[in-house]
């Protein structure tokens, strides 16, 4: 029964001392990640600084004019109070501006565990870290769009 119970118990023991999550890397005061929602995909330069923003080599108020996207950018700052500590750097594309600045928002979470690990559990409770994975629906053979079907007469 011994030898039996042996077999299993190296790949438990692995399984153990593995690490459950990585954290991203602190490297020359920058951490370097990326983000995803819907078609948009970021990557965002995350460094200790004075609060400056450059999206696809523009200021903030330039890329994202709308307020709301704003906000969505500044939410991880603001949970974890560290609004003006940080300069971001990023580089969007793909889709439309709510997918990237959902991204965007996504890529900073992820860069702020970076710098402190207590970050984690503060934004994973606001649900920051974890990806939306809601896309647009493929539109299907013998309907209008995704759902929605052509006009039906009787005769």
């Amino acid at each position: 029964i011994k030898d039996f119970l042996e077999q299993y118990d190296d790949p438990v023991r692995r399984m153990a001392s593995k690490k459950l999550r990585a954290f991203p890397e602190v490297k020359a005061g920058c951490v370097s990640t990326y983000g995803m929602r819907k078609n948009a995909k970021a990557e965002v330069l995350l460094r200790r600084g004075t609060g400056q923003w450059i999206i696809n080599d523009r200021v903030l108020l330039d890329y994202f004019p709308e307020m709301t996207h704003r906000q969505q950018l500044l939410y991880p700052f603001l949970v974890t109070d560290t609004v003006g500590q940080f300069d971001v750097d990023c580089k969007v594309g793909g889709g439309g501006p709510t997918g990237q600045a959902g991204a965007v928002r996504l890529a900073i979470s992820k860069g702020l565990t970076g710098f402190n690990n207590d970050f984690h559990n503060i934004l994973n409770s606001y649900g920051l870290l974890t990806r939306d994975p809601r896309i647009v629906e493929r539109k299907k053979p013998g309907k209008t769009k995704a759902r929605k079907s052509y006009v039906w007469q009787k005769r």
